[in-house]
């Protein structure tokens, strides 16, 4: 039962590192990736050489932390607001209501994004409201970030209930029903006996999305950005696109690929490892 998964794994995760020594050579598809010439950190050096290195590693960083910021708690929060709720048919109608972003396509949530930040858009009707003028979002530099991250927010944060939900699905009633009697408010319940049962799911999310900071959404980025916001914009995937796919330079982009992985496994084991001296959970 276990073989299949092993072999998808083998073929799609382990085979293609392979090809990792492609950032170490100048490619040649005549010779092939194992009889290319070696230049060893060349590409490493030309990257953090490039001027605009500095820009995308900010930019990916920055998306990466306030996402992490304002789009890590708020699945918790939501789960916590609809284990509160008594009506079972109310509950499940808005619980199906907040997933349903995560089942559209980033291509059409983008679309309806574009559509809601035009000038005549549904953004600049609920602005003209407060007595606002009308402003084109998408190509004002300073309204990027909060309209990547404020969807992105929209888009996950009902699936990102599940698995807090599952954990607080296991909470005792016995202890509710006691902790009534000894006249706890309904904020003392979340705060002493169900936030407790998803801490350890928590701790565990938590230190994922750490490791992912680097990884920014890359396809919806590249639908939503434009030259006007290329200075807050541009990140890591946007300019691996640019440059390997369009520019055709694989060794260049796979050492920039490279340096990521390596990047996110630091701060993988890192945030682990800080877990492991703070709390009683961690990945290992």
């Amino acid at each position: 039962m276990v073989l299949p998964g092993f072999l998808i794994v083998l073929v799609f995760n382990y085979f293609p590192m392979y090809g990792i020594q492609i950032a170490f050579k100048k490619y040649s598809a005549a010779r092939g990736i194992w009889d290319s010439h070696w230049v060893g950190f060349k590409y490493f050096v030309q990257f953090f050489k490039d001027p605009t290195a500095l820009r995308v590693l900010k930019n990916t960083l920055l998306l990466g932390l306030y996402s992490l910021l304002w789009s890590f708690p708020t699945p918790i929060i939501l789960a916590l607001l609809f284990n509160e709720l008594k009506n079972s048919i109310f509950k499940k109608v808005v619980q199906t209501i907040s997933y349903l972003p995560h089942f559209i396509s980033t291509v059409i949530i983008v679309g309806m994004i574009r559509t809601f930040a035009e000038r005549e858009g549904v953004f600049n009707k609920i602005a003209s409201w407060f007595g606002a003028d009308p402003i084109v979002f998408l190509s004002e530099p300073g309204w990027f970030r909060t309209i990547f991250i404020g969807t992105g927010i929209w888009q996950g944060i009902g699936f990102g209930t599940i698995l807090y939900l599952a954990a607080l699905s296991g909470v005792d009633p016995t202890l509710h029903d006691v902790a009534s009697i000894d006249g706890a408010s309904r904020w003392k319940k979340v705060l002493h006996i169900n936030w407790p049962h998803i801490k350890p799911t928590t701790i565990i999310l938590l230190i994922f999305s750490i490791s992912g900071i680097l990884g920014t959404d890359f396809q919806k980025v590249l639908l939503l950005y434009n030259p006007d916001t290329y200075a807050v914009a541009d990140v890591i995937g946007t300019y691996l696109y640019r440059e390997g796919i369009m520019g055709a330079r694989f060794e260049y982009t796979t050492a920039i690929g490279l340096f990521m992985s390596i990047v996110a496994f630091i701060l993988l084991v890192s945030a682990n490892m800080i877990s492991r001296k703070v709390s009683e959970t961690s990945i290992w």
